[in-house]
């Protein structure tokens, strides 16, 4: 099963790694690195984490990392990354509805 990062999912986490960059690179670099193990293990057990609380599709997941949810798709053949935000609820995105 492969795993695929949006557009959307990139640009969030870009964002949100010059935030963290801003108190201590190295803080940054590890939590890129430990979030990427976390991703990267979806592909053995993709229906681990619950169902989302943002869609009804079944299989569209949330992920937990430390205080940020992780919204991904599971298709057949693939994982597709669609989203990080931290809080309870994403900000709604116009391009980009889930």
């Amino acid at each position: 099963m492969q795993i695929f990062r949006t557009r959307l999912y990139k640009t969030q986490l870009l964002r949100i790694l010059k935030h963290i960059a801003k108190d201590k690179i190295s803080a940054s670099e590890k939590f890129h690195t430990d979030l990427e193990k976390q991703i990267n293990n979806l592909t053995h057990s993709p229906y681990k984490c619950r169902q989302s609380f943002y869609s009804d599709d079944e299989n569209v997941r949330d992920m937990i990392f430390m205080k940020y949810t992780i919204q991904y798709k599971i298709y057949e053949s693939k994982i597709s990354i669609l989203k990080i935000f931290n809080k309870n609820k994403p900000k709604e995105d116009r391009y980009n509805k889930t």
